[in-house]
């Protein structure tokens, strides 16, 4: 589909662009239908095509879809999967996470159809369906049932692979078992037995890796199954061969490998097992979050809750909610005073006051009086699928440093695959006698050691555990890229108003002359800013009512616009304002002139106020810095980085803002639209910049900077724009996430490092590069045991981000 066309002539002119391709023969443009039927001398290039049509200046509409992909066990799967993919028709962009199970597919509308997707991914082997369909299976139930199949594998390998194992090596260690062996059953019938058990092991539990493996080695893309099943299957067929046929070798030469082959079916199974069990603790975060949610809720009919299910609630509704019960759905409080526990949104254990025109988010806790809420959002609309969403996404992304990864393991398996036959026929040409059974050894000890599995999982299990962690602690990395932005960030730029601050003025600061009352004083100046919209008016008032102060009646009242307000109470006049207006109104305000001098330096707004034509008292209004953003810019600049303010504050104010926060770089008097090059300038010369903001404002700037984050209690529009996002106000929470970056990025280095270090090192003692030196060889049993432990090692190491605490 194209868009943009809004006559016959862009019809012309699309046709056009197309038909000028290589490769293009015929271009037909439908306008009512705005679809493009093209024709092809040569293999499609669509991507082409989609260029052309931008430069002639209109819009190739993509879509994309989400795919639950079933089959996968390694980090070949991943990129076989993805040239697949790639290949068909009308695909843009490919992506596949073995870690999610998922592949998420751009491509350009209507030039090719789902099921399409889903058959190709089916002849390459693997399963597929639409993710909308496969949400309805749990990802947690599918790995329970996964991890199922694969125990049961594993104990029926084990349970027939122990005796095959006692009855091949035991009477090397002990002589009477071998004597028993010898005259009870016999060198022939012995070997027969362990055909037997090994053959079941290999085409019974094993048959996994042969039905994987043998298909995607036919296809030309050999993954870790292929690995597998030619090592154990060269094992076990010279085994056959050696059995039935010996007089097919030379003497002494015709050796048993049964109980190899089958070790190496059941280490592999056993190591398979660990890595699905680990995998799903690594994915649980979003199971968690969605268990979060009740099945039913009290809806109000007639008067009287009704247990209704969530499915069948809509917007308006009345929901009852109970000391103790978890809130349903989001919506606002219309009866009732509670607190509600919002730890699994903010991270917060604090639990927060609501009361009647406040909102609520479903999935948090009514922890003490009931509740009436409305019901405002359902769906997919709701905080909690917008977070589930979130995570799911970041979960799902690659990240720059993934890029070396599959790089490697695209050609990881054939590479394996040549060194091993290198190794075949180097220990058949130049190896000891018996030369072909040394060289059997050392081939299948390279098919089986080599692990791509661990090398595929380093980067997306971390990235996994990392994201739901973060979102237990009320962090959400919309973009995954984002967790290795972060952690390169050289200065962190914070807008000034609701995020540094509270976002809007109180009264901070209060002194009263010698023969009046601070009650007295201040129920004077709330009862005169009572008739004022200004916010330092509204400040007084509320602090008025924090302590619940009775009013007295005023008349007379009147504002002089940038200078103060005036009005009787009885028969005492009532003057507020700015020094210069009391001095027109013939009050002396020197005694408090070195503190209101002393409240300006400090960005505060000073205001006086006369009772019966005396000095009374001086106010100090200001937007109060939030209690987090000290302790948070201390720790940011603890880790070595530079914080800034941006502001639209006189730079007076701006700077002594920045002095009580402990902020040096301070760019004040800036414009909402002047944001974007305040970033720009402060980026000069760092290595990224991150800028932290809440308001409809800040959007352009979050979207600007290397990394943007968003404060939750802010606009949506601004969240929408970040790439990660605070669900609490407190600041805290950035200190939280830069630390969280810098310990995943050292995770996904860690297992990176064991990935690559271990093939790097076992492949050739694999080979038998220590036989000559030291006369040491690797037992493919050995290296079957290798192998699986290098996944579990890297998945186990990743799961160690799910107890990340912030310093």
């Amino acid at each position: 589909m194209i868009e943009g066309m809004t006559c016959a002539s862009c019809v012309a002119r699309v046709e056009k662009a197309i038909r000028a391709v290589p490769g293009v023969t015929e271009a037909s443009v439908n306008f009512a239908t705005e679809r493009a039927d093209v024709h092809f001398a040569a293999p499609a290039n669509l991507d082409a095509i989609a260029t052309a049509i931008r430069t002639a200046g209109y819009t190739p509409v993509t879509e994309s879809i989400e795919l639950a992909i079933t089959g996968m066990t390694c980090a070949s799967c991943v990129s076989r999967l993805e040239r697949v993919l790639k290949k068909q028709p009308g695909v843009i962009a490919a992506s596949v996470n073995l870690a999610t199970e998922r592949a998420n597919v751009s491509y350009l509308s209507g030039a090719v159809t789902v099921e399409a997707l889903e058959q190709a991914v089916g002849r390459a082997g693997f399963g597929a369906q639409p993710l909308e369909t496969a949400e309805q299976a749990s990802a947690v139930h599918r790995h329970a049932a996964e991890a199922r199949k694969l125990t049961q594998s594993f104990v029926i390998a084990l349970v027939l692979t122990l005796p095959l194992v006692i009855l091949a090596m035991a009477p090397e260690f002990f002589a009477p078992l071998q004597h028993f062996v010898d005259a009870a059953i016999g060198l022939e019938t012995l070997r027969i037995i362990e055909c037997v058990l090994a053959t079941l092991v290999l085409f019974g539990p094993g048959w996994r890796f042969f039905a994987k493996g043998v298909p995607a080695l036919l296809h030309g893309g050999p993954d870790m199954n292929a690995l597998v099943a030619l090592g154990s299957f060269a094992a076990w067929s010279y085994s056959v061969v050696a059995t039935f046929a010996p007089q097919l070798f030379p003497a002494g030469t015709a050796h048993v490998y049964f109980e190899a082959a089958a070790v190496i079916v059941t280490l592999i199974l056993l190591g398979r097992v660990l890595e699905v069990g680990a995998k799903g603790r690594a994915g649980a975060a979003i199971e968690r979050l969605l268990d979060l949610t009740p099945e039913t809720a009290q809806v109000m009919r007639n008067g009287a809750p009704v247990e209704v299910k969530l499915a069948a609630i809509v917007p308006g509704d009345l929901v009852f909610i109970r000391p103790g019960e978890r809130v349903p759905l989001d919506g606002e409080v219309v009866e009732g005073v509670s607190f509600v526990d919002q730890s699994m949104l903010t991270g917060e254990a604090q639990p927060v006051r609501k009361s009647i025109g406040e909102e609520v988010v479903g999935g948090t806790i009514n922890t003490s009086g009931s509740l009436t809420v409305k019901v405002t959002k359902i769906g997919a609309d709701t905080v909690l699928a917008r977070i589930v969403k979130m995570v799911e996404q970041a979960q799902g992304a690659k990240l720059p440093i993934q890029a070396l990864a599959d790089k490697v393991t695209a050609w990881f398996v054939p590479a394996v695959m040549g060194i091993a036959a290198v190794t075949f026929v180097i220990w058949l040409v130049l190896g000891p006698q018996p030369s072909f059974t040394y060289a059997l050894v050392t081939m299948v000890a390279v098919l089986i050691i080599a692990c791509p599995c661990a090398m595929g999982l380093a980067t997306p299990t971390s990235i996994m555990v990392a994201t739901g962690r973060a979102a237990e602690l009320g962090i959400l990395f919309r973009q995954g890229a984002a967790l290795q932005n972060l952690r390169d960030v050289g200065i962190i730029a914070f807008d000034k108003t609701g995020t540094l601050t509270k976002g809007h003025p109180e009264l901070t600061d209060f002194s009263v002359a010698a023969g009046f009352k601070e009650d007295e004083v201040l129920a004077a100046a709330a009862a005169v800013e009572m008739h004022s919209e200004h916010p330092i008016g509204k400040a007084i008032v509320a602090a008025a009512k924090t302590r619940k102060l009775a009013l007295p009646t005023i008349a007379d009242f009147e504002a002089t616009s940038g200078f103060g307000v005036t009005a009787r109470a009885g028969d005492r006049m009532i003057v507020l304002g700015a020094d210069r207006f009391m001095a027109k109104r013939g009050v002396d305000v020197t005694p408090f002139a070195d503190l209101a001098a002393g409240l300006a330096r400090d960005g505060k707004s000073p205001l006086f106020i006369a009772i019966g034509g005396s000095l009374a008292g001086v106010f100090a209004v200001a937007d109060p810095i939030k209690p987090s953003a000290v302790r948070a810019i201390a720790a940011l600049k603890a880790q070595g980085l530079t914080c800034a303010m941006v502001s639209g504050d006189r730079q007076a104010t701006a700077e002594a803002i920045g002095r009580r926060l402990g902020i040096e770089k301070v760019v004040a008097e800036v414009l909402p639209e002047g944001k974007v090059a305040a970033v720009e300038t402060l980026r000069a010369g760092a290595k990224k910049l991150a800028f932290v903001g809440d308001g409809i404002n800040d959007a352009p700037a979050l979207a600007a900077a290397d990394v943007g984050i968003a404060v939750g209690t802010g606009t949506d529009i601004a969240i929408e724009s970040a790439d990660v996002v605070l669900m609490s106000g407190e600041l805290d929470a950035v200190v939280a996430a830069v630390a969280l970056s810098h310990a995943t990025m050292r995770n996904i280095a860690q297992n990176l490092f064991w990935a690559f270090g271990y093939n790097v090192v076992l492949i050739p003692v694999a080979a038998g590069a220590l036989y000559p030196a030291f006369g040491i060889l690797l037992s493919p049993m050995l290296g079957a045991g290798a192998m699986a432990f290098s996944s579990v090692f890297v998945v186990t190491n990743a799961l160690r981000l799910k107890r990340f605490r912030a310093a």
